[in-house]
């Protein structure tokens, strides 16, 4: 009896040992779980809404998409491995100071931990010269946390001959960019080709050299998958403000791009070689088009967006000095667009080859815009532009319910000669002059009115151009 009893006893004490052991092994599992294949109701949402505009869009929107708000709160709900302050690695935030070592040294110590957290504190300035956050050998879902303001340098030294980007990431996977923070191009130096100091700049530099040529995008991601940008101010940048470039599943909102309608070559976004796009909830006012969307872009979805001033919203200009050029599913809905050189327009320049093909534009609001709808097959910036017989392709083009007030043209389709644009649609436009009226112009367009305009479409030919459209 007395060894029976021992026995129980020592069976006991392992099961009271090895049992909290194991249900702790269980209970992240689950959790795990939980958080990958979790979808909420306004996912499904957005994802029957977009079926319909955006067809190719539609398995982004289903397993990718996730609004700001879920965004924030799994990120709130789930403790960072790691947070790295850029103030606890040297940087002073005075304005005055270069930081850019310091950033440098935080990313160094950030890019080695899988879902890390840079911080840049609020109510701090800092100064950075062009740094470059570099994979592909960092971990994956690194957070930036912009909520301090980073200030570009006016010194022509800190540019050297030129450069395209101020500051860039390359080659990550799930990087976020977030915060309430503010990047500042200080981009007048570089506008008005002559050095200026702004006594409200918080710079001291010598200022006593024009700046380079080549003026830098202020932000730009290269070669990265899963990137995200929410919250954040990009303003007074030398030229581009954001930059997508060779990225795969990006998402943009809450973002505002904030420049002078008269500095030059300040896209808002710029969209190249890039897929799986969306952007949305965003403000943008500048100096050249609020999304600028180039060759190799597929499967983009712009909606609920303020755009101007500026130059509106752009699928090119695509087929420079006689390249190729595709882009393809691309759709811009519920957007805003005041006081800007065009609405929504295709611009391809001559020689070009390639094509354009199934874009939507819907339910776009225009006030004081020159032109809202615009096709131009003849761009060209220069004085010296020939006509060449090769062009890109225009097709599957579909504008619903465009409205609002113009100030030169309602609508400008200016087609090629060897190659028209087909199948053009127009469904319920309602474009009024705020001066004299204009009638639309069109030049080898073919499509078919849906319903109403006005003012009335007369040229758009119907049926379809007898010359054969050659896709990507």
């Amino acid at each position: 009896m007395g060894g029976s009893n021992l026995e129980n006893l020592s069976l006991i004490t392992i099961l009271i040992i090895v049992l909290p052991f194991w249900s702790s092994r269980i209970k992240p599992c689950h959790a795990r779980q939980g958080k990958y294949w979790r979808q909420t109701a306004s996912t499904v949402s957005m994802s029957m809404q977009s079926h319909h505009h955006a067809r190719g869009l539609f398995k982004f929107t289903d397993s990718y998409y996730i609004s700001p708000d879920e965004t924030m709160a799994t990120q709130k709900g789930t403790s960072s491995a790691a947070t790295f302050n850029v103030l606890d690695y040297g940087a002073k935030g005075d304005g005055h100071t270069d930081d850019t070592k310091a950033f440098e040294a935080v990313w160094a110590a950030a890019c080695k931990v899988d879902g890390s957290t840079i911080v840049v504190p609020s109510g701090a300035v800092f100064l950075v010269l062009p740094i470059s956050f570099s994979g592909p050998n960092c971990g994956e879902k690194i957070i930036f946390q912009l909520d301090g303001k980073i200030i570009a340098s006016t010194s022509s030294g800190a540019w050297g001959s030129g450069l395209l980007q101020w500051i860039e990431f390359t080659k990550l996977k799930g990087i976020t960019i977030r915060g309430k923070g503010v990047i500042d191009g200080q981009g007048s130096v570089w506008w008005n080709d002559l050095p200026t100091y702004s006594p409200d700049s918080g710079v001291t530099s010598e200022l006593s050299a024009k700046m380079p040529s080549t003026k830098p995008t202020a932000l730009r991601f290269y070669g990265s998958t899963d990137v995200t940008v929410t919250g954040i101010t990009i303003q007074n940048s030398p030229q581009t403000h954001l930059k997508f470039d060779d990225c795969i599943s990006v998402q943009v909102s809450g973002f505002t791009a904030a420049s002078p309608e008269n500095s030059p070559h300040t896209d808002g976004i710029h969209l190249q070689n890039s897929r799986d796009v969306v952007i949305y909830s965003s403000n943008l006012a500048c100096g050249d088009d609020c999304v600028s969307i180039q060759t190799g872009c597929s499967n983009v979805y712009v909606h609920n967006v303020n755009c101007g001033p500026g130059h509106g919203i752009s699928i090119g200009g695509l087929g420079r000095d006689n390249t190729k050029a595709c882009v393809s599913n691309v759709t811009i809905r519920d957007v805003a667009i005041q006081n800007t050189l065009t609405g929504v327009r295709i611009k391809t320049w001559q020689g070009g080859s390639g094509s354009v093909q199934g874009i939507t534009f819907s339910n776009i609001q225009v006030s004081g815009v020159e032109t809202p709808i615009m096709i131009d097959q003849f761009y060209c910036d220069g004085n010296k532009c020939s006509n060449k017989s090769s062009a890109v392709a225009v097709s599957d083009i579909n504008y619903v319910d465009i409205r609002g007030t113009y100030t030169r043209n309602p609508l400008h389709f200016a087609c090629s000669d060897n190659l028209p644009c087909t199948g053009v649609s127009l469904d319920t436009i309602e474009l009024k002059s705020v001066g004299e009226d204009a009638q639309p112009f069109c030049w080898n367009a073919y499509g078919d009115l849906r319903g109403t305009t006005v003012p009335p479409v007369h040229c758009l030919q119907s049926g379809k151009s007898s010359k054969p459209v050659v896709y990507c």
